[in-house]
């Protein structure tokens, strides 16, 4: 075992699981990966509890108790959705508390069925805020075109927010105004700013996949060349986003009233190519005030034999241009692909939330009391 994850968390990269199951909470499994492997964070999606729910380890009581009650089947995924993240917020809390609210925080996303209705987002965030009942939560909102405003909204009200499925530079810039923008609501309200919290998750895995795809179809040496390449170039040229961003008047007028600057997060870290070094997306990103949240093979493999050598993002910025033009040139629309990935990003995370409602229903059916 290497100590690169506390190399790591050394250079500035907080480390985030992306990950969570009844069964993780309740095995001390997650308590263990805070205290040994420096584990300060988790997050989740649609598809994270489809694949925990279905398995059935640890919801059999509570899904018997929902299904005597005759609940819906959306309200039986938000009782249990919103119990794990709540138990993973206590287990996270005296992280949370000796940060200063920087770490130790769970992230629930909205039902991904509302990626495109403003008004819905946010009173779906206002809910989900209210059922966890924890200050160490994150609200997930995408960042679609309709999500945007919502961010805005549900940060001026004095909600923390991970913004989720982030591809493209323009939109990342979209997601750091529309922060920029609920705090000025929310100091404009009298809130306490330093209380707001909020990442930005930007993809990368699935930048290099679609990318590649193309290349592929060029078929050339060069295209050859800049096979996965895209992904760390995209992410490298938003950390240099956020730089020009937290150096703006702007932003320094809202940090002196206390303001805490929006984190980038990598998110979408497993390596889906295996013709790659799977630590790949951790150790290419290193930089200081960023978020990595891994699968947990990632975390293994990172913890195994990552090599962390220290700041692999600033210095970067002109030689990640490059290889985004040169794909460019290629004939590769950067504009098109981003916007596959973010329109298939949501249609994955709406399947995985219809196949969670069926799987629940089948089991609240399943366990009805029968009529004598």
């Amino acid at each position: 075992m290497t100590d690169a994850l506390k190399r790591l968390s050394d250079e500035g990269v907080a480390i985030w699981l992306d990950d969570l199951s009844r069964k993780r909470i309740t095995s001390g499994n997650l308590a263990e990966l805070i205290d040994e492997q420096h584990v300060v964070g988790v997050t989740t999606n649609p598809s994270i509890f489809q694949k925990a729910i279905s398995s059935g380890d640890g919801y059999e009581q509570q899904l018997a108790d929902l299904a005597s009650r005759g609940v819906s089947v959306g309200e039986a995924i938000r009782m249990i959705t919103t119990a794990d993240v709540r138990d993973a917020a206590d287990i996270l809390r005296p992280v949370f508390d000796a940060t200063g609210g920087k770490d130790g925080r769970v992230s629930i996303e909205v039902d991904p069925r509302l990626a495109h209705n403003t008004t819905a987002t946010v009173a779906e965030a206002r809910q989900l805020a209210w059922l966890v009942d924890r200050p160490n939560t994150l609200i997930k909102i995408p960042a679609t075109r309709a999500g945007l405003p919502a961010i805005t909204e549900t940060i001026g009200k004095g909600i923390s927010v991970n913004v989720t499925l982030i591809f493209s530079l323009e939109r990342y810039r979209e997601v750091m105004d529309a922060y920029m923008a609920g705090l000025e609501k929310a100091k404009a309200l009298g809130l306490d700013l330093s209380e707001i919290h909020s990442v930005a998750s930007f993809f990368v895995s699935r930048v290099d996949t679609e990318i590649d795809k193309r290349l592929a179809a060029v078929g050339t040496d060069q295209s050859e060349e800049l096979k996965s390449k895209s992904g760390l170039a995209n992410a490298r040229l938003a950390y240099q986003a956020y730089e020009e961003v937290i150096a703006s008047d702007r932003w320094q007028a809202l940090e002196k009233a206390g303001a805490k600057s929006q984190r980038p997060l990598w998110a979408s870290t497993g390596v889906k190519d295996p013709e790659l070094p799977d630590t790949l997306y951790v150790a290419g990103l290193v930089a200081p005030n960023t978020v990595n949240t891994m699968p947990e093979a990632t975390l293994e493999a990172t913890a195994d034999h990552g090599e962390i050598t220290g700041d692999t993002v600033r210095g970067s910025y002109k030689d990640a241009q490059r290889v985004l033009d040169e794909i460019a040139k290629l004939g590769i629309s950067y504009d098109d692909v981003v916007q596959v990935l973010e329109d298939e990003g949501v249609e994955k995370f709406e399947a995985a939330w219809n196949d969670l409602l069926k799987s629940t229903e089948a089991e609240l059916q399943r366990l009805a009391p029968k009529e004598a």
